[in-house]
């Protein structure tokens, strides 16, 4: 169980290749690319620092030599920011903190200025950038000028296929959150001419195409090291991408949902016994895990990701300890919305309800008081057997990315939209498997007739709330924005509805300054 976020400071200059203003793009030393390959493990080591450009902030952490400006580099983390963007504008939570461009998340009133939609999208091609970049140091050319042997050459091209994996992540976000995007590769020239605007429909089928042609270079399910993706992992992000496909191209692509679930579901993942495992400090050895952003007390020091979510989980009258860390920050809670989706909030029928009630209200009257709202401390810095974590300020704790329950969850969907080679039969027992785990027995089993869409779509959030699914799955509900009403949507306490063209972010306004290529989306 090797994780692998060691990081390695290049000597490169990691160019991005488009026009972000709020990038760092200076060198760190006058180190040649040459030099730095000379060690045969510059190769890994360059391939992790993509990996934990997920996860921290800069080079240093948790502050000190950020990978990006513009943004206090505490807030900067790619995962915080894309976890705030799916799930604050959502049904799912508030945060009662008034930093400037936080509360238009569940304001829905976000504007191109927004801080914090700047941070996520510029990390994003910070973290595209990256991976363009390993992959023009990783050629076959490259390769054969530096004398790199057989076996490495071996061992660089499984590298290749993680990189391309995590840039096609990346590019996933990319169409989900802003739509057309622009877009480039490794075979763009560095820094010379800012890249063209690409339509989400065209980087669709880029991803598609990288994930295809990856697919066979990747490690088989289980045999790669802890912390890489492997060929589920690719499998994972294309049944992603398949089921929201009727958002992104038009075209409803359920069938090749169901297909790439059941490679994943055939590949020997099983569920967990206990729910709470996939969100503890030991969660690297959960068994449904299929790809997760890997946090580490020792190693990985950031005021993002999981540090952020277990500790602004935790305020008010809780105590920190229970959760394995060393305080609160008062911040995230439930609205009611999500509250109500289970039979009751202690838990005790559906073991999901992971709601802290005591001195709290369930509705939500000020926004800014940690006592209005349920408390939900979903994710801890507890292991299994009751220990905390190594470190009590930055959590053990993964993020699990894609996991078995969520893959049920899309079979069931798309046999729902009409996808073909699955059937409702199959459909109903993937969500009884999650009905029994939560319920202890089969008192809270569906039946087929009870397996519809609407039934899904509140079954995901029972499963998987804070996870960082439900913009996406909203939007493709269309109950996100001009449909869907909850508590604090839009501004006011009881909510309403919002205008359409919110279902994605606006490009930057200081990119469309740097890149005048770019057009905005249509109502910013």
């Amino acid at each position: 169980m090797i994780k692998i976020y060691k990081i390695f400071l290049f000597g490169l200059i990691v160019a991005v290749g488009v026009s972000c203003t709020d990038l760092e793009l200076e060198p760190k030393s006058s180190t040649t690319n040459a030099i730095v390959f000379d060690d045969p493990s510059s190769y890994k080591s360059f391939l992790a620092r993509i990996y934990s450009g997920l996860a921290v902030t800069g080079q240093q952490g948790p502050a000190g030599d950020g990978d990006i400006q513009g943004i206090d580099e505490g807030f900067s983390s790619y995962w915080r920011q894309y976890w705030g963007a799916q799930v604050l504008s959502t049904d799912e939570a508030v945060i009662g903190w008034g930093d400037e461009g936080l509360p238009d998340f569940h304001n829905h009133n976000w504007t191109a200025g927004n801080q914090f939609v700047a941070a996520l999208y510029n990390r994003i091609f910070f973290q595209i950038g990256m991976a363009n970049e390993f992959l023009r140091e990783t050629t076959e050319g490259k390769l054969a000028e530096r004398g790199t042997n057989e076996q490495l050459k071996a061992e660089i091209n499984e590298f290749r296929a993680e990189a391309r994996f995590l840039r096609a992540l990346s590019y996933w976000h990319a169409i989900d959150l802003y739509g057309d995007i622009p877009f480039f590769t490794e075979e763009d020239a560095l820094g010379k001419v800012s890249p063209e605007q690409e339509t989400r429909a065209n980087v669709f089928s880029f991803i598609e195409s990288e994930l295809k042609a990856i697919e066979t270079q990747m490690s088989t399910p289980g045999d790669g090291e802890y912390g890489r993706a492997d060929q589920a992992a690719a499998w994972a992000l294309l049944a992603k991408l398949y089921l929201n496909a009727s958002v992104y191209t038009g075209t409803d692509r359920s069938t090749d949902c169901i297909t790439y679930c059941k490679k994943i579901i055939g590949a020997g993942y099983t569920l967990d016994e206990n729910y709470k495992l996939a969100h503890g400090a030991d969660n690297h050895t959960s068994e449904e895990i299929i790809f997760s952003i890997n946090f580490d007390g020792a190693n990985t020091r950031t005021w993002g990701g999981m540090t952020f979510i277990t500790h602004a989980s935790v305020g008010g009258d809780m105590d920190p300890a229970e959760y394995g860390i060393d305080g609160g920050w008062w911040g995230l809670r439930a609205t009611s919305s999500l509250v109500d989706l289970f039979p009751d909030v202690t838990g005790e029928m559906d073991s999901r309800a992971i709601f802290y009630t005591e001195g709290h209200t369930k509705e939500i009257d000020n926004i800014f008081n940690f006592f209005d709202g349920y408390a939900a401390p979903k994710f801890t810095n507890i292991a299994s057997d009751g220990s905390a974590g190594s470190n009590e300020t930055v959590p053990d704790t993964d993020f699990p990315v894609f996991r078995l329950s969520d893959v049920y969850l899309m079979y069931a969907e798309s046999v729902l939209r009409s996808g073909t080679g699955g059937d409702r039969a199959t459909a109903v027992s993937y969500i009884n498997m999650l009905k029994e785990r939560a319920y202890g027995d089969n008192s809270g089993n569906i039946t087929d007739g009870q397996l519809t869409l609407e039934f899904v779509k509140d079954e995901r959030a029972r499963e998987l709330y804070w996870e960082a699914h439900r913009r996406t799955d909203l939007i493709r509900f269309g109950e996100f924005t001009d449909k869907g009403i909850w508590p604090w949507k839009g501004g006011v306490k009881e909510g309403k509805v919002t205008e359409s063209f919110r279902n994605v972010y606006p490009i930057p306004s200081s990119e469309l300054l740097a890149n005048t290529k770019l057009d905005q989306n249509d109502g910013y």
